[in-house]
């Protein structure tokens, strides 16, 4: 079976940082394109960041360009996401996600979700 498991949310204030984790298993993932989903109680579920297995290119939306990085780590099948200076609007639950295809995770539909991390950011 494969599993995302996601760690590191919390509670911050605005300007803070916060480094999520996604632990992966079940599977190699050669070909795939992991990312960081966020969904907020009134918004629609966003790809936040993207990277690719195989090659470790990127995808961020607007959003949080500038601000969070994505990066992988091969040998632990873990991919993070280190989110800084955070806003109030960042308030989301992070889901991790794995698809097929590598970076069309950025629109497609991901194969495997993880359980998702509240992530809080108050002003």
């Amino acid at each position: 079976q494969v599993q995302l498991v996601e760690s590191g949310g919390g509670s911050v204030q605005a300007g803070g940082s916060l480094k999520l984790s996604c632990a992966a298993s079940g599977r190699t993932f050669n070909n795939y394109g992991l990312g960081w989903f966020r969904q907020a109680p009134g918004k629609e579920r966003e790809l936040a960041a993207a990277i690719s297995w195989s090659d470790g290119r990127t995808f961020f939306a607007n959003s949080v360009k500038g601000r969070f990085t994505i990066s992988r780590d091969i040998a632990k099948n873990t991919i993070y996401l280190e989110m800084n200076s955070l806003k109030p609007g960042d308030t989301a639950v992070y889901f991790c996600a794995a698809k097929f295809g590598g970076l069309t995770i950025v629109a497609g539909r991901p194969d495997y979700w993880g359980q998702g991390t509240q992530v809080t950011v108050s002003s």
